[in-house]
């Protein structure tokens, strides 16, 4: 994945609690085998309404979403947060997350902050009022900030999510930090135990 130093732009007010996976990717887009491609479909029923949020051309595009409580939450659904993610959206805030939304969301690189509900509040209302507005999100600073300087707020950032963005390391990734190790450990390990290395071309061989 690539890394997330922060983001910056416009914000999408989409002021509803409670939007579970379902939702954001609808059960009949799952049948796919790409993990690409799911932008489109991104809340699919609710985008029949032409006065939905993210229909409104001045909030196409934007790269932050800004979300009420429990946003995430119903199925563990990774197509939700590839969907989120190849719409372009590269942030969402929230007062808070489907746990395992928030975990999918940090392996991809989708960046998720929990503010308190009054800061949410107020960005929402603002970005409801000021559609171009612009947001500035500042991943080691951990902190978003309005972009004339006028509002800031700093957000906790667990510090190995924290790494995995800001170094863009997928599960993949972390693995591959390990490849010298990994490497002597295929030098070193029993003949009879099947062959992983690369030399084996993607087949299993017992010695």
């Amino acid at each position: 994945m690539k890394a997330v130093k922060g983001v910056t732009g416009r914000a999408v007010p989409l002021n509803k609690a409670d939007v579970d996976t379902d939702q954001i990717m609808p059960k009949q887009f799952l049948k796919r085998i790409e993990r690409s491609g799911f932008g489109p479909y991104a809340f699919h029923d609710w985008k029949k309404d032409p006065d939905f949020v993210m229909n409104v051309p001045d909030y196409q595009g934007a790269p932050i979403m800004l979300a009420q409580q429990n946003f995430g939450c119903g199925s563990s659904r990774e197509h939700a947060v590839w969907g989120l993610e190849d719409a372009g959206v590269e942030a969402v805030i929230a007062p808070s997350f489907g746990d395992i939304f928030r975990n999918n969301s940090s392996k991809v690189g989708l960046l998720t902050i929990v503010l308190p509900q009054e800061d949410v509040d107020h960005l929402m209302s603002r970005h409801e009022e000021l559609p171009t507005a612009e947001l500035v999100i500042d991943v080691e600073a951990q902190t978003v900030a309005v972009a004339d300087g006028s509002w800031s707020r700093h957000f906790d950032l667990d510090p190995f999510v924290k790494h995995r963005l800001l170094n863009g390391l997928d599960d993949i990734g972390l693995t591959m930090q390990h490849e010298a190790d990994i490497a002597t450990f295929e030098t070193t390990r029993s003949p009879l135990k099947p062959d992983t290395s690369r030399a084996g071309e993607g087949t299993l061989k017992v010695g």
